[in-house]
């Protein structure tokens, strides 16, 4: 290669004329490419458009949902209206994936392997006031949260994604003294008789289930068949200074144990002995696993 004064080769002025010529040829190009070619960026600027205007769209309903909470949520010792439940459970029942930052495209919902052990809850809080709270909870595959109770307490739950198995139950006499219906022995007077409410899998999409405090399955569990997100709004959330502790159970068959003398009267308030449970408070479970992240999807406005 021939060098000159500097270090410069020759192939320098070439390179020059090169470019030159190419960019002679962007703009033939430019000029006798297709119209749906040239605007090609106009269509970018269109989708990023009309991202823009989905992602609003889903913060629209999130903060909607947020703005009927607390005009439906008066506070402790409070259950919502008939008419403010189906508004409520009407909003629930339209909420996508998409309206909390989520996509089934996520690698958790993908997965379809078992997670290595007792798999990890994880938890992540919307909103929260002492009148109600928004929560999600994130369960692998085989997750399972133990039979837990909610105390004066009404529970809207939106499966997003994914796949449960839900069993729920109510107390057979929850305005009673526990007494009453409980085991007759004295090693089982931690017996509570309960009834069946909900024992079925839900899979996403599907309609909104509501609780209260002493009716719609207050006392359920919940089993991931598949990686699932639930919505749940709780009012008033759980709080130990005000007596609202969760509290964990196991049920028992009905037949595995006697009633007190004088519960003629039960079983034939409930004649199917297959819908009755008797349910004992427990510590809460050593393998439950449950870690809390920060919420990253639409923010909401409580002003």
């Amino acid at each position: 290669m021939e060098v000159v004064a500097g270090g410069v080769g020759v192939a320098e002025p070439a390179a020059a004329a090169a470019g030159e010529h190419a960019a002679k040829r962007r703009r033939v190009t430019a000029e006798t490419a297709p119209a749906g070619a040239r605007r090609a960026g106009g269509g970018v600027a269109r989708r990023g458009r009309r991202r823009r205007v989905q992602a609003d769209a889903d913060a629209a309903a999130v903060q909607r949902l947020f703005q009927a909470c607390r005009d439906v949520f008066r506070g402790p010792g409070t259950v919502p209206r008939p008419e403010e439940v189906q508004l409520l459970r009407a909003m629930l029942d339209r909420m996508k994936p998409e309206d909390v930052g989520l996509s089934p495209d996520l690698k958790f919902f993908r997965s379809r392997d078992a997670a290595q052990g007792t798999p990890t809850i994880t938890h992540t809080t919307i909103y929260n006031c002492p009148n109600f709270s928004m929560v999600i909870l994130f369960l692998p595959r085989n997750a399972v949260i133990p039979l837990h109770n909610h105390p004066g307490m009404t529970v809207f739950s939106k499966l997003l994604l994914g796949s449960m198995h839900i069993k729920s139950y109510d107390w057979v006499d929850p305005d009673s003294d526990p007494s009453v219906t409980s085991c007759s022995s004295q090693v089982d007077d931690q017996l509570r008789l309960a009834k069946l409410v909900v024992d079925d899998v839900f899979t996403a999409p599907c309609d909104t289930s509501v609780l209260y405090p002493t009716t719609g399955g207050n006392m359920h569990r919940f089993t991931a068949i598949a990686p699932c997100a639930i919505l749940d709004i709780l009012g008033p959330p759980y709080s130990i200074e005000e007596d609202r502790d969760c509290t964990y159970y196991t049920d028992i068959p009905y037949t595995q144990h006697s009633t007190a003398d004088g519960t003629g009267d039960l079983n034939n308030v409930v004649q199917d002995q297959g819908c009755l449970a008797w349910l004992k408070e427990i510590d809460m479970p050593r393998e439950l696993k449950m870690c809390s992240v920060h919420y990253g999807g639409p923010p909401i406005s409580d002003k």
